[in-house]
């Protein structure tokens, strides 16, 4: 992974529809950072839109405290939960040519390069929605994709995420439910492929 932008800040742009997790997990791993000793913010950009409507999330990350307060065009990484959204989403924009995108998908990065003309970044695939469902019993992608941008950026620990995973999920969700987000994220981790 490249060094941070000056500052030391590393931006993440995240690309789903409305239900998929792209809230939560920007919100996510801004608190994983946090709890690293890092200076972080995770926020939306969506207004009323719907279940299944395309919505953007927001992720920085610093060393140092953050003074932005918008929406993020030059990401560093962007991660797109839904794969359908590249056909009416340029998710690209901005992405600098040795930026990082990780698409929740079955293809393999190199189809999904040819498939959608894709020429900067460096890419990577998961199929995080077979895994989801697989581990956890409904086809919602944001844990395993946190999983695959650990994995990717090792901007944090794996061991940190499950922790922090654990305490902000055991006052929602019953033990099975968080058990298999666990899995899901270690499974995501060690699935992950790119090019």
């Amino acid at each position: 992974m490249k060094p941070m932008k000056p500052g030391n800040m590393l931006e993440i742009r995240w690309h789903g529809r409305g239900g998929q997790g792209a809230k939560t997990a920007a919100d996510f791993i801004a608190s994983c950072s946090i709890k690293e000793g890092k200076y972080s913010q995770g926020f939306p950009d969506y207004g009323p839109e719907r279940m299944g409507a395309p919505i953007r999330g927001f992720t920085r990350i610093s060393e140092e405290p953050i003074r932005l307060h918008c929406p993020i065009d030059r990401p560093d990484i962007v991660v797109v939960l839904d794969e359908t959204i590249l056909d009416s989403v340029d998710v690209t924009a901005g992405l600098p040519d040795d930026g990082v995108l990780i698409v929740n998908t079955q293809d393999s990065p190199g189809d999904l390069r040819r498939k959608h003309g894709i020429e900067a970044a460096r890419i990577y695939t998961l199929d995080a929605t077979k895994i989801a469902f697989d581990e956890i019993g409904r086809p919602i992608p944001n844990t395993p994709m946190v999983g695959a941008l650990v994995k990717i950026t090792g901007i944090l620990g794996l061991d940190g995420v499950i922790e922090v995973l654990k305490e902000e999920f055991k006052p929602k969700f019953n033990e099975s439910i968080i058990e298999g987000n666990l899995k899901a994220v270690r499974r995501a981790y060690e699935e992950v492929r790119g090019e």
